[in-house]
């Protein structure tokens, strides 16, 4: 339904998303999204779907009707044109906007955010950067990944001193609706994006070479997809459930003069590690130049 605002327009939810409250553990807080891409809308739809929150204590903002309206009419929740919006009535706002496109967007909410706990995803945007431009306003920043659509994200985070246990136990809450989430100090976050915020494209990368090679011995394209995606999915279970290392896992799987012996040889002799190892360090380099 739409409602005037105080400036701009507003989408009030038609109806509400159909879950059962009564057996959900749902957190009182107003949660608002200034940007409505597609990580927000993971986080977002995360929250509705562990019942951390109700659709109607959600807002979110995007320069794009269109965008807004496809996020009322999925999740029933508030939408507007207007970030100062979700600032007024949200208690936490996350900003999902571009790191090019925050020192606009901050300018329009150093007035409103005081008071407010404000979590950023920005990458390669340090706290010091927040706390110039939002005077009074509590900080985190939080590093999560493109897993978090489907609810397996990685995010990790850390708070500025202004930033309460409460606020820190409420990111770990919105976060860990979507995946895992882990405190970290802010050092660490060049590293934390090479690792987690990138590794899904390294991953993938990794996966697509699997599928090239078993394509090249004759398997169909969706079948090696298939095959091979299944697998590393569950060898992250596996390592993460029973808390392996990978060097003992690999010994598990592979046995004396066995097929995994053959391949894992090859590996061994190649430059494969090296090649990984670059990779972390040209991505941390990256995220340490977008840092300055």
């Amino acid at each position: 339904m739409f409602a005037p605002a105080a400036s701009g327009w507003i989408w009030r939810p038609r109806a509400p998303v159909h879950l059962d409250w009564s057996v959900q553990k749902v957190v009182d807080m107003k949660i608002g999204f200034v940007g409505a891409g597609k990580m927000a809308e993971a986080i977002l739809s995360s929250l509705l779907d562990s019942g951390v929150c109700k659709a109607v204590d959600i807002t979110a903002s995007d320069i794009s009707p269109d965008r807004c309206a496809a996020l009322e009419g999925l999740y029933g929740v508030c939408v507007t044109s207007e970030n100062r919006n979700v600032v007024e009535a949200s208690d936490v706002v996350v900003l999902a906007v571009k790191p090019q496109e925050l020192d606009g967007v901050l300018a329009g909410l150093a007035s409103c955010a005081a008071g407010k706990l404000v979590i950023s995803i920005a990458a390669g945007k340090p706290l010091a950067y927040f706390a110039s431009k939002l005077p009074g306003a509590r900080l985190v920043r939080v590093m999560p990944n493109l897993a978090c659509q489907v609810g397996e994200g990685m995010s990790v985070f850390c708070g500025a001193n202004d930033a309460t246990a409460e606020d820190l136990e409420r990111v770990d809450r919105i976060f860990g609706a979507s995946g895992r989430a882990l405190q970290l100090d802010e050092s660490l976050f060049d590293v934390v994006t090479a690792l987690s915020g990138s590794g899904p494209a390294f991953f993938a990368f990794a996966l697509d070479a699997l599928v090239q090679g078993a394509v090249a011995e004759g398997m169909p394209p969706a079948t090696a997809a298939l095959l091979a995606g299944q697998t590393m999915l569950g060898t992250a279970k596996v390592l993460l459930e029973r808390g392996l290392s990978a060097e003992v896992f690999m010994s598990q799987v592979a046995s004396k003069g066995g097929t995994t012996a053959a391949g894992l040889a090859v590996l061994n002799d190649g430059s494969v590690k090296a090649d990984m190892a670059a990779a972390i360090a040209a991505a941390s380099g990256r995220s340490r130049e977008l840092s300055a």
